[in-house]
């Protein structure tokens, strides 16, 4: 490791991706309805073990927002947290296996406009999520990516719902902290060493935690409460004890265990592929993950993270994002956040949480900028609308269900698409008078029987056809058969066709 690339570069960014990761760990286990302390352990395990293993230099694991209906689900179906843990741990042997078998290779399937119409997404999510958060609203955990929330608000009611709550200054240090970020990376500022050393979200924390001090001596009305601020649990007698929980062995036998840790492997492993896939089209270096490698990666982090009594672990966009966006080059950036959430958690709590959650939340809201910039729709349109509607499809699916079902729903239209010009590419018709010719120039399969079927409809009596297949390295059975039906009915129309390059006796 370059130790010079590394403090100008890799350590900086690991402080913005802690700064990240901190209340999205938190604010995941309390949706999940899991031990504060397991967010934390899951974030740790997935910066340091899985971070250690990954093939991935920029990706960043951590709890995951996609997982927390699942979770909460499963701790309740299961009966106790511990039992919940067992399942993790089979999950994480699961991944392991699924890597082995080289199922990483899913992860190539997904369309490139899904891929960044899942940024945008995942994107404006962070926007209108954070803006509660930004005016001193937090009625919702942090990090929730779903459309309807757990309180049966949505992502727009709760915008609405937290103009009733105005905290003027957690509006105060939201904006102050916005200001500061955008105009950190200004050419202007960035000319100085200071202002490339050191990352401007610190900065921003720092200076929401002064503010807030200063509340207290000169206006005690803008004062932000324990209630808007960092969260964190209290050790208790038992000390370092207090992080960890073994799971339930003496379960094995119970059939929800492995009901769950399926579930728990395939959504966890669909949701680190994609995240992955992601994270390598942000890559500056265009460095290309070995996506079974990280498979096996996240089910060893996740066995880790279940053995300690951690949350279940993937490949988070959002942390990723975070730390592409802050210049990290190397893994040592996903590695040192892990180490940092790890010492500050135990030796600096107490300033922890003194952190304003709405200057967090102005982090969070240049980072979804930077994931949904206008410029990146205009990018997708002059594509074509191939490229753009599936990209816009992928945006909206996001934002209003969830980032699989949004993912998925992107894929279906992409395939959409790719049948429509599959089935403009695959045949060309040409006529002439009572002379007509369809060539195939390329591989033709049960797909294009519609096509063809309404294209030999269209032949008039008398006329002459000729069928051009020499260009065609496939041509399907459904094909063939089609063929062979319309000249046996082209026989009674006087119809004469001419076939080439398909022997119509031979394929049946």
């Amino acid at each position: 490791m370059n130790l010079r690339t590394f403090w100008s570069t890799d350590f900086p960014s690991s402080v913005v991706v802690f700064l990240v990761a901190l209340p999205l760990c938190l604010g995941i286990a309390l949706a999940s309805g899991a031990p504060l302390f397991s967010g934390l352990l899951a974030g740790i395990v997935g910066g340091i073990v899985v971070g250690s293993l990954s093939g991935s230099s920029l990706s960043v694991s951590g709890p995951a927002a996609g997982l927390t209906s699942i979770v909460l689900v499963a701790i309740k179906d299961l009966g106790t947290f511990e039992v919940f843990l067992l399942s993790v741990v089979v999950a994480g042997v699961l991944q392991v296996i699924l890597g082995l078998v080289r199922a990483g290779s899913i992860g190539h399937f997904f369309p490139a406009a899904v891929i960044k119409g899942m940024l945008a997404g995942i994107g404006l999510i962070l926007i209108l999520k954070q803006i509660p958060h930004a005016v001193g609203y937090d009625a919702d955990f942090e990090g929730d990516e779903n459309f309807v929330q757990q309180d049966g608000r949505n992502t727009f009611s709760e915008i609405f719902q937290s103009f009733d709550y105005l905290s003027p200054g957690a509006i105060i240090i939201s904006a102050i902290s916005i200001i500061v970020l955008i105009s950190w990376n200004s050419n202007q500022l960035l000319r100085y060493r200071f202002f490339r050393i050191v990352p401007a979200p610190l900065v921003v924390v720092v200076l929401g935690i002064l503010i807030n001090a200063v509340y207290k001596v000169t206006a005690p009305d803008l004062i932000i409460n324990a209630q808007h601020l960092v969260s964190l649990p209290s050790y208790s007698d038992a000390g370092l004890a207090a992080f960890f929980t073994l799971p339930d062995f003496s379960a094995w036998q119970n059939s929800k265990v492995y009901t769950t840790a399926i579930t728990l492997a395939v959504v966890a492993s669909l949701e680190t592929l994609l995240s992955i896939e992601a994270c390598d089209k942000m890559d500056p270096a265009r460095r290309s993950t070995p996506l079974n490698r990280e498979l096996r990666a996240q089910g060893i982090g996740n066995t880790v993270s279940g053995f300690l009594g951690g949350l279940p672990v993937t490949s988070v966009i959002v942390r990723s994002s975070a730390n592409v966006n802050s210049g990290a080059r190397t893994k040592a950036s996903t590695i040192s956040h892990g180490i940092i959430l790890l010492l500050s958690v135990l030796l600096i709590p107490g300033l922890l949480q003194l952190i304003p959650l709405s200057c967090l939340a102005g982090i969070l809201l240049v980072t979804g900028y930077k994931l949904t910039k206008p410029s990146s729709f205009v990018e997708m349109f002059k594509k074509g609308y191939a490229q753009f509607l599936p990209f816009v499809a992928t945006v909206l699916a996001v934002l209003f269900t969830n980032l699989l079902l949004g993912v998925f729903l992107g894929i279906v239209v992409a395939l959409v698409f790719i049948l429509i010009t599959n089935f403009k590419k695959a045949m060309i018709v040409v006529s002439e008078n009572q002379k007509y010719l369809i060539r195939f120039t390329k591989d033709v399969t049960f797909l294009n029987k519609a096509a063809l079927r309404q294209e030999l409809a269209k032949i008039p009596n008398n006329a002459q056809l000729i069928i051009d297949a020499t260009h065609a390295g496939f041509v399907d059975a459904d094909i063939i058969e089609t063929i062979t039906d319309f000249t046996e009915t082209a026989k009674s129309k006087y119809i004469l066709v001419e076939i080439k390059g398909l022997k119509l006796s031979d394929k049946l």
